[in-house]
């Protein structure tokens, strides 16, 4: 099982694009499963994360794949931590 955690917040146009985009490759890649998690409930990822997400985040080695990315680097991402 590959798990993964989607930093984002509400009413972030860009989350909601990388939302839409894993959507697609969990049709495919039912091994994976993805965390969706709000900034905005952390002080610390707030301040971390806040001009940088959405950020997709490999929940095993802490790797991050940071935005824009498609479905090709969202592959290689997972690849490159197996």
């Amino acid at each position: 099982m590959q798990e993964l955690e989607l930093y984002g917040t509400s009413a972030c146009h860009l989350c909601e694009q990388a939302e839409a985009l894993l959507a697609e490759l969990l049709v495919t890649e039912l091994t994976w499963r993805i965390e969706l998690i709000d900034i905005a409930d952390d002080d610390d990822m707030l301040e971390r994360y806040a001009v940088k997400i959405p950020i997709l985040k490999d929940a095993v080695d802490g790797r991050e794949l940071t935005w824009p990315f498609d479905v090709h680097s969202v592959k290689n991402f997972v690849v490159q931590g197996r």
